[in-house]
């Protein structure tokens, strides 16, 4: 099980609690970051997958 601690930041002195990652657009769970082989967010819940497109890497090689 996920700490909680892990999945949002608080802001104590807005008194505000904020979600880290990113909510399925499809099922409304949490999603996934992933790094490696290929970065994107996937849930692991529904099978959505939304891969991160590379623009800084694309915009550096022109």
């Amino acid at each position: 099980m996920a700490e909680i601690n892990k999945l949002y930041e608080v802001d104590y002195e807005k008194g505000t609690i904020k979600l880290k990652n990113k909510k399925c657009p499809r099922c409304g769970s949490i999603m996934a970051h992933h790094t490696q082989p290929v970065e994107r967010w996937h849930c692991g819940k529904c099978g959505y997958t939304e891969f991160v497109q590379q623009q800084r890497a694309r915009a550096k090689k022109a």
